[in-house]
């Protein structure tokens, strides 16, 4: 019996390792977030470009998936790219997802640093030098994505491929909400 009792509180504390908060994402001008949709925007365009490169980043254990591709786009000076694949494992993970249909949009950030999963998927910008990256992840028994947030660490290896932009693709508008 007390193999299962500690079995059973052991679950319990690395389940107790998972943390989900909710934060409002009000816009920097509260009247962005009640305006409505212009007929000036279109509802869809799209921006012309060409890669001028290709970079594959590699991480090595416990490495911080967001600050190696931080780090990366500062060291190769990438100012706009499309985050075109990634895999590997992760030991822990912390993300957000949108979690509301209206403005001011919300987002619920989860996280726990003992979860250890496979990074199926990673797909995202760098806008004008800023990581806009999505992760799907994978466990024996559920997937989650969402946005990639400090804290998502390395297990075995990850990979993640870049398509960087030649310059002249406009990217500026790409996740500005009151773009509508």
């Amino acid at each position: 019996m007390k193999p299962l009792i500690l079995a059973v509180l052991a679950t319990g504390a690395l389940m107790g390792q998972e943390t989900r908060r909710e934060i409002v994402n009000s816009a920097a001008n509260p009247a962005d977030d009640a305006k409505g949709v212009s007929a000036d925007v279109p509802d869809v365009y799209a921006i012309p470009g060409r890669f001028e490169r290709i970079l594959t980043l590699r991480f090595k254990y416990d490495s911080d998936i967001l600050a190696g591709i931080e780090k990366m786009v500062k060291q190769e000076k990438i100012r706009n790219a499309v985050i075109l694949s990634g895999a590997g494992s992760v030991r822990g993970y912390h993300l957000h997802q949108v979690s509301n249909r209206t403005f001011p949009s919300k987002n619920m950030f989860e996280k726990n640093p003992t979860a250890p999963a496979d990074l199926i998927g990673m797909n995202g910008y760098i806008i004008n030098g800023k990581i806009h990256a999505h992760v799907t992840l994978a466990t024996s028994d559920r997937a989650i994505g969402g946005h990639l947030e400090p804290g998502t660490v390395t297990f075995t290896f990850a990979i993640v491929t870049l398509g960087v932009m030649a310059d002249g693709a406009d990217f500026s508008r790409l996740d500005d909400k009151t773009y509508r």
